[in-house]
């Protein structure tokens, strides 16, 4: 009885901490939405059904920024919330750590809305750039997390293992060079470079599927 009370204080420890995170990801999720905007006509004119559906098609770089965005800021919650089935504890430099996180989590918006506006322009190569660039960040930013908690061995759970969090933190190391590559493949191959992108969530959505089976296991995407 007293280990389950010793648990439950330690969960509510870190409960503000993981509301506040949840809506700060809610609001950066819900926000890409705003890039999908109806097509509006030459002034006098109108749509057809045939010249309507046609304008919609020529937003395709808008859905493709909005879904891979989308899924990778999914995909980025989900290693939040992976982090903290092993975090039961806060301190100062926890805090901030997970604030850096929740900047650039934030930020992912606004390079989504220049590839979506410049994917297919002249300007896509830095638009793209950009976009990946963000990721990296992004995946710093996890891993300076994962730092904090490394080295402030007390905020984990007491049952969560030395070898638990090395794996932890060699999975979050797997998508910075991926990143890397993507933002210099830009300035060669824009659409290859969101590719890549699109690539990684696909990747992690299948490695959190196969590690549902293995509860013990925590991987982290980034």
């Amino acid at each position: 009885m007293s280990s389950e009370k010793r648990e439950t204080s330690l969960e509510k420890e870190t409960g503000r901490i993981e509301a506040f995170s949840d809506g700060v990801f809610a609001v950066a999720i819900t926000l890409l939405v705003f890039d999908l905007q109806v097509p509006q006509p030459p002034a006098g004119e109108t749509f057809s059904g045939a010249t309507l559906g046609l304008a919609l098609l020529k937003q395709w770089p808008f859905y493709l920024a909005f879904i891979t965005s989308f899924a990778t800021i999914l995909i980025m919650w989900i290693s939040h919330h992976s982090i903290f089935k092993m975090v039961y504890k806060s301190n100062t430099p926890f805090l901030f750590a997970n604030g850096f996180l929740l900047l650039v989590v934030t930020a992912v918006p606004f390079p989504t809305s220049l590839v979506a506006e410049y994917l297919n322009k002249p300007a896509a190569a830095m638009a793209c750039a950009v976009y990946a660039g963000i990721f990296v960040v992004v995946n710093i930013a996890y891993n300076v997390l994962l730092w904090t908690v490394r080295h402030h061995r007390h905020l984990l759970r007491p049952d969560v293992s030395d070898a638990q969090v090395k794996m932890t933190t060699r999975n979050a190391l797997l998508g910075l060079p991926i990143y890397l590559i993507a933002t210099v493949v830009a300035f060669l191959n824009p659409y290859l470079s969101v590719g890549i992108c699109s690539a990684l969530w696909v990747f992690w959505a299948f490695a959190f599927y196969e590690d549902s089976h293995q509860p013990n296991d925590i991987k982290i995407a980034s």
